[in-house]
């Protein structure tokens, strides 16, 4: 049971990292929100599509769903306040 968890927080921190890097620009959250976001992609994907898809497909499909997860993270932030970035102004 502990190897389960620790390879569902592993799993969880590699695609969460790998959904921040598919993200452009700067993102201020931390590794455990990192690793939250990787770990919900995999339950998400899991959950859905496990016996669907092979394993290969999954992990990229849990990728991007870890991008789109940290793109609707950075637009709130934590706060759960959106955030509107004005042009041309300080």
């Amino acid at each position: 049971m502990l190897w389960l968890i620790l390879a569902l927080i592993v799993s969880g921190l590699v695609v969460g990292a790998l959904g921040r890097l598919l993200h452009p620009g700067p993102d201020p959250m931390g590794i455990g929100m990192t690793i939250l976001i990787g770990v919900g992609a995999n339950l998400i994907v899991g959950l859905l599509l496990r016996n669907a898809v092979g394993s290969l497909l999954s992990f990229v499909l849990a990728v991007l769903v870890a991008a789109v997860l940290v793109a609707l993270w950075s637009r709130r932030g934590p706060s759960g306040k959106r955030r509107v970035r004005l042009i041309g102004r300080p």
